[in-house]
Protein backbone atom coordinates (compact mmCIF):
# COMPACT_ATOMS: atom_id res chain seq x y z
CA UNK A 1 0.00 0.00 0.00
CA UNK A 2 2.69 2.22 0.77
CA UNK A 3 4.37 2.12 -2.85
CA UNK A 4 0.92 2.76 -4.52
CA UNK A 5 0.89 6.01 -2.55
CA UNK A 6 3.94 6.85 -3.24
CA UNK A 7 3.69 5.83 -7.21
CA UNK A 8 0.31 8.19 -7.46
CA UNK A 9 2.75 11.04 -5.60
CA UNK A 10 4.81 10.67 -7.87
CA UNK A 11 2.82 10.76 -10.62
CA UNK A 12 0.46 13.19 -9.85
CA UNK A 13 3.71 15.69 -9.22
CA UNK A 14 4.72 14.49 -12.77
CA UNK A 15 1.85 15.70 -14.31
CA UNK A 16 0.88 18.84 -12.78
CA UNK A 17 4.16 20.43 -12.99
CA UNK A 18 4.55 22.91 -15.96
CA UNK A 19 6.77 22.37 -18.46
CA UNK A 20 7.44 25.95 -18.96
CA UNK A 21 5.54 27.18 -22.08
CA UNK A 22 4.38 30.32 -22.00
CA UNK A 23 0.33 30.39 -22.05
CA UNK A 24 -1.60 32.92 -23.76
CA UNK A 25 -5.23 33.02 -23.12
CA UNK A 26 -5.96 36.57 -24.26
CA UNK A 27 -4.82 39.46 -26.70
CA UNK A 28 -6.46 42.41 -25.31
CA UNK A 29 -5.80 46.20 -27.19
CA UNK A 30 -9.03 47.15 -27.49
CA UNK A 31 -8.39 50.58 -25.16
CA UNK A 32 -4.27 51.06 -26.16
CA UNK A 33 -3.37 54.09 -28.76
CA UNK A 34 -2.31 52.93 -32.39
CA UNK A 35 1.40 54.16 -32.77
CA UNK A 36 3.91 54.69 -35.12
CA UNK A 37 7.44 55.63 -36.30
CA UNK A 38 7.04 57.44 -39.68
CA UNK A 39 3.99 58.84 -40.64
CA UNK A 40 2.30 56.39 -42.96
CA UNK A 41 3.16 56.70 -45.92
CA UNK A 42 0.26 55.83 -49.62
CA UNK A 43 3.08 54.21 -51.55
CA UNK A 44 5.15 51.74 -48.90
CA UNK A 45 4.58 48.97 -46.30
CA UNK A 46 3.78 50.61 -42.75
CA UNK A 47 4.25 49.40 -39.59
CA UNK A 48 1.69 49.85 -36.85
CA UNK A 49 1.74 49.02 -33.55
CA UNK A 50 -0.02 49.08 -30.14
CA UNK A 51 1.86 48.49 -26.94
CA UNK A 52 0.28 47.24 -23.52
CA UNK A 53 3.12 47.16 -21.06
CA UNK A 54 4.97 44.41 -21.84
CA UNK A 55 3.17 42.92 -24.88
CA UNK A 56 3.13 44.56 -28.48
CA UNK A 57 1.12 43.53 -31.39
CA UNK A 58 2.24 44.76 -34.65
CA UNK A 59 0.94 45.35 -37.68
CA UNK A 60 2.35 45.55 -41.05
CA UNK A 61 -0.07 47.06 -43.98
CA UNK A 62 0.98 45.84 -47.26
CA UNK A 63 2.30 48.49 -49.73
CA UNK A 64 -0.25 51.00 -51.40
CA UNK A 65 -3.18 49.72 -49.08
CA UNK A 66 -3.83 52.96 -48.03
CA UNK A 67 -4.08 55.16 -51.05
CA UNK A 68 -7.54 54.14 -51.81
CA UNK A 69 -8.91 57.31 -51.13
CA UNK A 70 -11.70 59.02 -53.43
CA UNK A 71 -13.06 63.02 -52.63
CA UNK A 72 -16.30 62.85 -51.35
CA UNK A 73 -16.58 58.99 -51.25
CA UNK A 74 -16.00 56.43 -48.08
CA UNK A 75 -13.64 53.66 -49.64
CA UNK A 76 -13.41 50.41 -47.74
CA UNK A 77 -10.42 47.76 -48.50
CA UNK A 78 -9.77 44.66 -47.61
CA UNK A 79 -6.38 43.47 -47.00
CA UNK A 80 -5.76 39.60 -46.01
CA UNK A 81 -3.63 38.03 -43.45
CA UNK A 82 -1.05 37.02 -43.71
CA UNK A 83 -0.72 37.11 -47.65
CA UNK A 84 -1.02 40.68 -47.79
CA UNK A 85 -0.83 42.02 -44.24
CA UNK A 86 1.25 40.70 -41.06
CA UNK A 87 0.03 40.60 -37.25
CA UNK A 88 2.24 40.09 -35.05
CA UNK A 89 1.99 39.53 -31.13
CA UNK A 90 4.92 39.86 -28.92
CA UNK A 91 5.26 39.55 -25.19
CA UNK A 92 8.37 41.41 -23.58
CA UNK A 93 10.55 40.26 -20.71
CA UNK A 94 9.61 43.64 -19.34
CA UNK A 95 7.47 47.01 -20.32
CA UNK A 96 8.26 48.14 -23.99
CA UNK A 97 7.61 51.54 -24.99
CA UNK A 98 8.04 53.67 -28.87
CA UNK A 99 11.93 52.88 -28.91
CA UNK A 100 11.91 50.18 -28.99
CA UNK A 101 9.98 49.95 -32.65
CA UNK A 102 11.96 53.41 -33.52
CA UNK A 103 15.10 53.63 -32.33
CA UNK A 104 17.64 53.10 -35.25
CA UNK A 105 19.77 50.67 -33.37
CA UNK A 106 17.40 48.64 -31.10
CA UNK A 107 17.62 48.01 -27.34
CA UNK A 108 18.72 44.78 -25.84
CA UNK A 109 16.01 45.07 -23.27
CA UNK A 110 13.46 44.44 -23.05
CA UNK A 111 13.70 40.62 -24.45
CA UNK A 112 10.95 38.99 -26.97
CA UNK A 113 9.18 36.03 -24.77
CA UNK A 114 7.51 34.96 -27.08
CA UNK A 115 6.54 35.57 -30.60
CA UNK A 116 3.19 34.97 -32.57
CA UNK A 117 2.26 35.37 -36.02
CA UNK A 118 -1.69 35.88 -37.56
CA UNK A 119 -2.07 33.11 -39.18
CA UNK A 120 -6.16 33.89 -40.44
CA UNK A 121 -8.23 37.36 -40.82
CA UNK A 122 -8.42 40.48 -42.65
CA UNK A 123 -7.90 44.14 -42.18
CA UNK A 124 -10.22 46.57 -43.74
CA UNK A 125 -9.45 50.34 -43.85
CA UNK A 126 -12.57 52.84 -43.88
CA UNK A 127 -11.23 55.71 -45.98
CA UNK A 128 -12.93 59.42 -46.02
CA UNK A 129 -11.79 62.82 -46.58
CA UNK A 130 -11.52 64.77 -43.22
CA UNK A 131 -13.64 68.08 -42.03
CA UNK A 132 -10.97 70.37 -43.80
CA UNK A 133 -10.72 68.27 -47.21
CA UNK A 134 -6.77 68.33 -46.78
CA UNK A 135 -6.24 64.69 -45.55
CA UNK A 136 -7.91 60.78 -45.89
CA UNK A 137 -8.48 59.59 -42.76
CA UNK A 138 -8.24 55.80 -42.48
CA UNK A 139 -9.50 53.92 -40.05
CA UNK A 140 -8.14 49.91 -39.88
CA UNK A 141 -10.48 47.35 -38.04
CA UNK A 142 -9.77 43.77 -37.78
CA UNK A 143 -11.84 41.10 -38.35
CA UNK A 144 -11.21 37.32 -37.79
CA UNK A 145 -7.70 37.78 -36.83
CA UNK A 146 -6.33 34.14 -35.23
CA UNK A 147 -3.05 33.33 -33.78
CA UNK A 148 -1.65 29.82 -33.50
CA UNK A 149 1.05 29.25 -30.47
CA UNK A 150 3.88 27.29 -30.93
CA UNK A 151 2.22 24.56 -29.18
CA UNK A 152 -0.86 24.30 -31.87
CA UNK A 153 -3.33 26.60 -29.16
CA UNK A 154 -5.47 28.47 -31.28
CA UNK A 155 -5.77 32.10 -30.21
CA UNK A 156 -9.02 33.85 -31.37
CA UNK A 157 -10.54 36.09 -28.35
CA UNK A 158 -9.02 38.99 -29.48
CA UNK A 159 -10.55 42.99 -28.17
CA UNK A 160 -8.56 44.88 -30.94
CA UNK A 161 -11.53 44.67 -34.11
CA UNK A 162 -10.71 48.99 -34.06
CA UNK A 163 -7.04 48.95 -34.64
CA UNK A 164 -6.86 52.97 -34.76
CA UNK A 165 -6.73 55.47 -37.72
CA UNK A 166 -4.22 57.16 -39.46
CA UNK A 167 -3.94 60.19 -41.68
CA UNK A 168 -2.06 60.99 -45.44
CA UNK A 169 -2.70 63.94 -47.29
CA UNK A 170 -4.98 64.03 -50.48
CA UNK A 171 -2.74 64.52 -53.17
CA UNK A 172 -2.59 67.37 -55.15
CA UNK A 173 -2.74 66.62 -58.97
Amino acid sequence: MRRFFLSMLCAGMFFSCSDGDLQIETIDFDSVSLQYCTTPSTTTKNILFKINENEALILELQSGVLNRGVVGDTIVTESSVPTQSQITYRIFSDDVDKNYFCDDIPTADPVVIDEVEAEDGAVFIETIMDADSTNFVHTINLSGISFVTGNGERITNLNISEFGEVSTAIPTN
